[in-house]
């Protein structure tokens, strides 16, 4: 498989994970067959998306650009380390197809809520992961064409 089609693939699994679990989240208040509803349309949609950031944000340069900068951060703890930092990029990476067009402000909350179920094993709170998220939500607005949010990134 060429590392393109690889990319694109990994682009759309990551985001129709992150669309079903948001899907089925939001069907939950229909009870069990909306949860099932809402994860089978929040997949398919997360799957577009995802896809189409592949094709303006590459997955594996875009998780080693960050891994070779995320000391070099702000809000850096040395007390922690790349397996602490990775789900919050890799979460930023996956979330920004799911609410394009809105700024990372407009979703926060959603973010906030789904972050425990995402982060892996990571050990930050979402106080401590909220920047990273943000700055890979920035990074993928930047590659992408436009200004869908409106908000001059």
């Amino acid at each position: 498989m060429s590392d393109i089609k690889k990319d694109h693939s990994v682009g759309e699994g990551a985001g129709a994970v992150t669309g079903a679990v948001t899907g089925a989240a939001v069907g939950s208040a229909g009870g069990p067959i909306g949860t099932v509803v809402g994860a089978i349309a929040g997949g398919v949609i997360g799957a577009k998306a995802g896809g189409s950031i592949a094709e303006a944000v590459n997955p594996t340069e875009y998780n080693d650009h960050w891994k070779n900068s995320y000391r070099n951060a702000a809000y850096y703890n040395s007390s922690r380390d790349w397996n602490d930092y990775e789900p919050a990029y890799k979460y930023g990476y996956d979330t920004y197809g799911q609410y394009r067009g809105r700024s990372f402000d407009e979703v926060e909350s959603d973010l906030e809520r789904n972050w425990d179920k995402t982060r892996a094993n990571s050990r930050l709170a979402w106080t401590d992961a909220r920047q990273a998220v943000r700055d890979g939500w920035h990074y993928i607005e930047r590659a992408v064409p436009g200004d869908a949010d409106r908000d001059g990134r």
